[in-house]
């Protein structure tokens, strides 16, 4: 009924920059915070950064500086745009969003299906 969808994922070369987009679709009534958080291969997924449904933004440290995320309120959306990407970037990184289909109803908590990004040295 809900459904969160990636794109803008790939291959760059460190410096490089990407911008990830995330349409949220379906039955819903508003949307409370968003975000991104990544995994790579034999680690636990972390978050990158978070933006209320007021603008107001957190990142991870290791982030900071350089990944900005924002969102479009109008459209369900949210990005992450990423600038001087590191090899230690490259992971799969997944949108998240807390939805509330129906005016009286509760936020539950909805993933995407992920988006590979390798940043190569």
């Amino acid at each position: 009924q809900v459904q969160l969808v990636e794109s803008g994922g790939g291959l760059v070369e460190a410096g490089g920059s990407l911008r990830l987009s995330c349409a949220a679709s379906g039955s819903i009534f508003d949307i409370g915070a968003m975000g991104w958080y990544r995994q790579s291969p034999g680690k636990q997924r972390e978050l990158v950064a978070t933006v209320t449904s007021g603008g107001s933004t957190n990142n991870a440290g290791s982030v900071k500086g350089r990944f900005t995320i924002s969102r479009d309120n109008a459209n369900n959306m949210v990005h992450l745009q990423m600038n001087s990407l590191k090899p230690e970037d490259t992971a799969v990184y997944f949108c998240n969003a807390f939805i509330r289909r129906f005016r009286f109803g509760v936020y539950s908590d909805y993933w995407g299906q992920g988006t590979q990004v390798t940043v190569s040295s």
